[in-house]
């Protein structure tokens, strides 16, 4: 058992991977061996693959799904034949801790991590657990939280709340180099629209709809998604990106408001950076409704305003949008009551606490 080898699971969305992305490069600075699980796919085999001195292990892994499909059929079988995959990595690789940050992926490396005798260490983000943390969570030796309020759904004698991991790059942006990359000026501020990692096609088109009122008051940086940019679109002040990794510490330092999903990293990262939100959870037809109890808990504490999917429209696009730059110098001085420091220093610190 190497002591200084950790392991890294999580996928499936960019909110699975953030986390594990805040705590890399502190193992890199320490000479940590650090491998990674995650599926053949999903997204976020793209971001850590590019990371130096990481190993990545792609394993099979099945959707867990809510809902009837043939397909369900098949998942269990995925999942098993993923924890043996997990099980060959982890006994190969003599990790001596394992860091989940949930998503399906993450399931059969928690698995097959018991199995072995590797303590694990699960991360849950949202307000609620998600499906795949609770699946998980009988086999982690602990569970972190972001939210206080997730502490009443669970165990109470391995859980822990820990607060919001951020990424500490996101603090070292410059708002020059972000209007160079986006080809923007100084004469307007900028509106950020984000729709998850996967991008939203109702708020792209809801936006794209109202550019011509938008664009009075905005300069806007869009964020679309994979093969979602419109590339019909010639408006000045109009800038589209379908994914931003590498200069995305630029483009929030030039945001000045937000338009965003309701995904927990990344409103956390918004709120310690102090840029206002305008938030847009996932509906209940589409989610489990995670998002929008993140929201209302946003809302509740003045850190941002929330317009629900079912009204979204152009015109309450723009009336929430018009609202939250008037309203903002309020938002931010509630944000600055936010600190974010700690976090990682405390998951860093437990890390130590429980590797063998």
């Amino acid at each position: 058992m190497n002591t200084k080898r950790i392991l890294f699971t999580g996928g499936g969305t960019a909110g699975h991977v953030i986390v594990n992305l805040a705590l890399i490069p502190y193992y890199q600075e320490k000479g940590w061996d650090i491998d990674y699980i995650g599926s053949y796919n999903g997204i976020e085999r793209d971001l850590i693959t590019s990371l130096k001195g990481v190993t990545y292990h792609p394993i099979s892994t099945g959707k867990l799904r809510r809902y009837i499909s043939k397909e369900n059929i098949k998942d269990p079988f995925k999942v098993l034949k993923g924890t043996m995959q997990a099980y060959q990595i982890i006994r190969k690789r003599k990790p001596s801790v394992i860091f989940s940050k949930g998503g399906f992926v993450s399931v059969p490396v928690v698995a097959a991590a018991k199995l072995r005798g590797v303590p694990t260490i699960i991360h849950e983000s949202d307000y609620t657990p998600g499906l795949a943390n609770k699946l998980s969570i009988p086999f982690a030796k602990k569970v972190l939280a972001t939210f206080p309020e997730t502490m009443q759904y669970l165990p109470e004698d391995k859980s822990e709340h820990v607060g919001a991991v951020i990424r500490e790059e996101l603090f070292q942006g410059n708002r020059d180099n972000g209007l160079k990359v986006a080809g923007l000026t100084k004469e307007k501020p900028v509106l950020l629209i984000m729709g998850g990692s996967g991008g939203s096609q109702k708020i792209n088109e809801t936006v794209r709809n109202s550019l011509s009122e938008l664009l009075h008051t905005f300069q806007i940086i869009h964020i679309c998604g994979k093969d979602k940019v419109d590339h019909s679109i010639k408006e000045k002040g109009y800038v589209q990106f379908e994914y931003v990794n590498e200069e995305l510490k630029d483009i929030f330092a030039t945001t000045d408001f937000v338009l965003s999903r309701a995904g927990s990293n990344a409103i956390f990262e918004f709120l310690a950076l102090r840029i206002p939100m305008l938030l847009i959870p996932l509906s209940r037809a589409a989610s489990r409704g995670d998002q929008i109890v993140n929201a209302k808990s946003f809302k509740n504490k003045n850190y941002a305003q929330v317009l629900e999917e079912e009204q979204l429209t152009e015109e309450t696009l723009v009336e929430e949008l018009l609202r939250l730059k008037k309203v903002a110098p309020v938002m931010i001085d509630h944000m600055k009551e936010f600190k974010s420091e700690k976090a990682r220093d405390r998951v860093i610190e437990i890390i130590k606490e429980v590797r063998k």
